[in-house]
């Protein structure tokens, strides 16, 4: 599905204002609406949008970054786990 800036920036408000939705889903809508600086937005610096959301820059930054490369669905979907672990203990032992 693809919007256009001003469908995504409804689309987030939408998101945080209707439904029961995880912290981190919650926390990058508010990191994205945060970062718009579009004809909807304001630009907020990021040490401004670090303080009011109590989160890293680091972080604000890896939400900023994985929105440019992978696109605006991309955002809210769980990293995969990649690592398996072998049983240290199986049921015998």
């Amino acid at each position: 599905m693809s919007l256009s800036p001003k469908g995504e920036r409804e689309h987030l408000i939408d998101l945080l204002s209707k439904g029961k939705h995880s912290a981190q889903l919650y926390r990058t809508a508010y990191i994205l609406l945060n970062c718009d600086e579009g004809q909807y937005g304001d630009k907020l610096i990021n040490e401004q949008v670090s303080k009011v959301l109590l989160i890293s820059v680091r972080m604000k930054n890896r939400v900023k970054q994985k929105f440019v490369k992978e696109g605006f669905e991309c955002c809210f979907e769980p990293k995969p786990l990649s690592k398996t672990r072998e049983k240290s203990i199986d049921g015998d032992a």
